[in-house]
């Protein structure tokens, strides 16, 4: 069977109506009359994004490995990295939250969104932790170096997260040519 969707439809999500109602159907009884041994499979442009996404997930996984591996090299520690990458899901979310304000959907271009998220995440966490450490050695304690990082460091953390949002913001209300296509991408990253 072939098929093509509206052009404002969302292929993903006709992707789910469409395999809900098949497997509806596959479990009625009217269908359990012609036997068995027949398969369905969605193939086409829906099988071509699943597999394009299982690929971006699997390069966010080792772009979050390489981060955790220069980190630790940089900070010769394998708990600071984890304190900076704790801050990932929290930036996710955000993009996320974004992509439900503006009502668009997780799509391959959002989800390279999110990749680029965990450079801008880690590059703003490790600004905050290395100065954290050199307090440390000066001789304050933790939470005095805490604070005294948090709020130095709060002002460069701010202008780099603005720079990126200010970049993207024309993009994100999709102003020029070919603009729609990368939208959801500034979405989420300025969410993030």
């Amino acid at each position: 069977v072939r098929a093509e969707i509206e052009s404002d439809k969302n292929i993903t999500l006709v992707n789910q109506e469409a395999t809900q109602a098949v497997n509806a159907y596959l479990a009625s009884s009217e269908f359990t009359q012609y036997g068995s041994g027949y398969t369905v499979r969605f193939a086409g442009e829906s099988e071509n994004i699943m597999d394009a996404v299982s690929d971006l997930i699997i390069a966010a996984l080792v772009a979050i490995l390489l981060v955790y591996m220069v980190m630790a090299i940089q900070f010769q520690s394998l708990i600071h990295p984890l304190i900076i990458l704790g801050t990932v899901p929290l930036a996710f979310t955000g993009g996320m939250l974004a992509l439900l304000v503006t009502n668009n959907h997780l799509s391959i271009v959002s989800i390279m969104g999110l990749i680029i998220l965990i450079g801008i995440i880690v590059n703003n966490g490790i600004v905050l932790i290395d100065f954290i450490n050199k307090l440390r050695e000066q001789g304050l304690t933790i939470k005095e170096a805490i604070i005294e990082a948090g709020e130095t460091r709060l002002r460069p953390i701010l202008m780099t997260a603005l720079t990126t949002i200010l970049a993207l913001v024309m993009m994100a209300f999709g102003v020029g040519e070919g603009a729609e296509l990368l939208q959801p991408m500034a979405i989420t990253a300025i969410g993030g």
